[in-house]
């Protein structure tokens, strides 16, 4: 699982990705937490490029409204969910 800060210095989003990695490294999970202060495109190449399968990107506008964005590398497919069903989807 990547796990993408697009927003890293943004109190809220650093606050909800380490709630987010906490939440998956307790279920046993794999993640792989970018915070690094480069742009959204070279964040996301990074991911594609180590053949990451499952992506969650949270970023000021989503959590605004209480969502985060996951995409599926195989297919490419990008879905706007909220936080919880997001959490669910991936711990339960």
């Amino acid at each position: 699982m990547g796990l993408i800060n697009l927003r890293t210095g943004d109190e809220e989003c650093d606050a909800t990705c380490e709630d987010i990695n906490a939440t998956l490294k307790s279920c046993g999970l794999d993640v792989l937490y970018d915070d690094r202060n480069e742009r959204a495109g070279g964040k996301f190449a990074d991911m594609d490029l180590i053949g990451i399968p499952w992506q969650m990107i949270v970023g000021p506008r989503g959590l605004k409204e209480g969502k985060v964005e996951i995409k599926n590398r195989a297919t490419g497919e990008k879905e706007e969910v909220s936080l919880e069903s997001a959490l669910a989807r991936f711990t339960e």
